[in-house]
């Protein structure tokens, strides 16, 4: 059995070097200059216990892999880049290898099942951060992460437990949870301050963030939605895995932060916020703080602004705009 890391960056980065690291066959697939550099020179790990050069599999495209049977695929890449990603997959002869969506948002699971019986959610809760190719930064402790997983929509089987086996190995919390997609509304519910935490000049935005949160909880009640929260409250995170400083290595911010720096030219918020706002329209429930920022985000990338440059009186004055078109 070996690994195929797809997307090797903040979360897939860390994943693919200390899965190599624990004795796993890895195999990543990357492009640009992140690919070169792990080609060339292999992938730079930061963690609070130091740092380390590890060497593993790098490929361009699935079609690169010879894949076998008992192979495991987990899906790094931000939500936009997912349907590309699975039609590549399948071109490269993949059929029922284990898809696990080690990724943000609730939309990436639908995507794998149209394509592949076998799909897993994964639930991630592990602070790190790409910025420079070659090199990525996990800072959770004692463990790296808190990775879950079951089938998707629900349930647990042999493979989940392999599989989670394999991550603790590698230094990860890890438990198969058979109603793993009420752990990701969850997530879900605290991403929805990455556009929020990302955009807004510094300060305290704890009232925006709860006003996009209850947002989300009206719209799961309506919508019948079961969640779990995974927040900082959780007694399992903070017995697991706490955020440390590692010397030299800043903490950017969340991943949507992170593809802002980077100037990916795409941001994964339609997913996020999106998802709420999408909810609210199907079920007939207002979501203004929701609707203005996933335009934000879409702003943001279109007008090249800066992360953390957005004053937060046009963020009130424009949501008092948007709930009043919704009303």
């Amino acid at each position: 059995m070996k690994f195929v890391i797809y997307g090797v960056g903040a979360i897939g980065g860390v994943l693919a070097a200390k899965l190599a690291l624990s004795g796993a066959e890895v195999v990543g697939v990357a492009r640009g200059p992140q690919l070169d550099a792990i080609r060339k020179r292999g992938l730079l790990l930061r963690t609070p216990d130091g740092e380390e050069t590890v060497r593993f599999g790098a490929a361009g495209d699935p079609d690169e892999i010879k894949f076998a049977p008992d192979d495991v695929i987990i899906l790094a890449m931000k939500t936009q880049d997912t349907p590309v990603a699975l039609q590549r997959l399948r071109a490269a002869g993949v059929v029922g290898q284990p898809i696990v969506c080690a990724q943000n948002g609730v939309t990436n699971e639908r995507f794998a099942l149209r394509r592949f019986p076998n799909v897993y959610a994964m639930t991630v809760i592990l602070p790190s951060t790409f910025v420079h190719a070659g090199e990525v930064t996990a800072f959770g402790a004692p463990h790296a992460g808190i990775l879950d997983l079951g089938r998707y929509p629900n349930g647990a089987d042999e493979a989940a437990e392999t599989i989670a086996a394999a991550l603790r190995k590698a230094g990860f919390a890890s438990a198969v949870d058979p109603e793993i997609m009420a752990s990701k509304y969850g997530k879900l519910m605290q991403n929805l301050a990455n556009i929020i935490e990302a955009a807004l000049i510094p300060g305290d935005h704890g009232a925006i963030i709860n006003a996009a949160r209850e947002e989300a909880e009206a719209v799961y009640k309506v919508a019948g939605i079961v969640w779990r929260d995974v927040g900082d409250n959780d007694p399992r995170r903070q017995e697991l895995m706490q955020s440390h400083a590692i010397p030299g290595a800043d903490r950017v911010g969340s991943s949507t932060a992170q593809s802002l720096v980077r100037h990916t030219g795409s941001i994964e918020t339609d997913y996020l916020n999106g998802e709420i706002v999408l909810l609210g329209r199907l079920n007939d429930v207002p979501t203004p703080v929701n609707v203005y920022f996933s335009a934000l985000a879409q702003r943001m990338i279109g007008e090249k602004l800066k992360p953390r440059s957005v004053s937060p009186a046009e963020v009130e004055r424009e949501i008092a705009i948007a709930a009043l078109a919704q009303e």
